[in-house]
C-alpha cells in the first residue's frame, strides 16, 4: 500500500465516495468537501492522499496542521500537532485490514517532522466501531466536543507512544 498525493483525476472517485452511505455515516453532517477546490489550493498545512494498492485506489487521508489550518475547526490549537481523516471508499475495501495500514503509513507521516509532537482524530461518537479502531492503534480519549452539529470524540496519540509502538 502506498499514500499518494491527490491529483484532478481522482475528483471523481472521491465524489463518488462521499455519495457511499458508509462514508456518510461516519463523517458527519458538516463534512461536506469541495475536492476540486482543496486540491487545487493545496496549502502547505494540508495533505490529501490517496491510497493505492496494486494501484488501485481505496481510501483517502487528509492530514493537517489544526494550529494553522484556516478554518480553524479544531479552535486555538497548540503547536507542532496534526489531525487525521480517514476514510475506505469502497464497502468491499472494509474490514480488510486497510484502514490500519493507511493510518500506520499516516502516522509515519505525521510524525516524520521531529517537531510534531501528537495526533488528533474526532470521530463521531456514535461511530463506536471507529472509536474502537483508533483506541487500538493508540490513541486515548480527550473527551467529547461538538464541531458546528457532529458530536465527536476527540482523540490524541503522543509521539512517545507511538514511536513505542512501532
Amino acid at each position: 500500500m502506498l499514500l499518494r498525493p491527490a491529483r484532478m483525476d481522482d475528483i471523481p472517485i472521491l465524489t463518488r465516495w462521499d455519495a457511499m452511505p458508509h462514508v456518510i455515516s461516519s463523517t458527519g453532517d458538516d463534512d461536506v468537501v469541495d475536492w476540486e477546490a482543496d486540491i487545487a489550493a493545496d496549502p502547505p498545512w494540508r495533505q490529501i492522499l490517496l491510497a493505492e494498492l496494486g494501484g488501485r485506489a481505496i481510501g483517502v487521508v487528509q492530514i493537517i496542521d489544526p494550529e494553522v489550518e484556516e478554518t480553524h475547526y479544531w479552535g486555538d490549537a497548540e503547536p507542532h500537532l496534526r489531525a487525521i481523516d480517514i476514510w475506505i471508499g469502497e464497502p468491499a475495501d472494509l474490514g480488510q485490514g486497510y484502514g490500519t495500514q493507511m493510518m500506520q503509513l499516516a502516522l509515519d507521516l505525521c510524525f516524520s517532522p521531529p517537531d510534531v509532537t501528537a495526533v488528533l482524530i474526532d470521530p463521531l461518537e456514535s461511530n463506536v466501531a471507529a472509536r474502537r479502531f483508533y483506541e487500538r492503534l493508540g490513541f486515548v480519549t480527550v473527551g467529547p466536543r461538538v464541531f458546528g452539529t457532529d458530536h465527536c470524540m476527540v482523540y490524541r496519540l503522543d509521539r512517545e507512544a507511538w514511536l513505542s509502538r512501532r
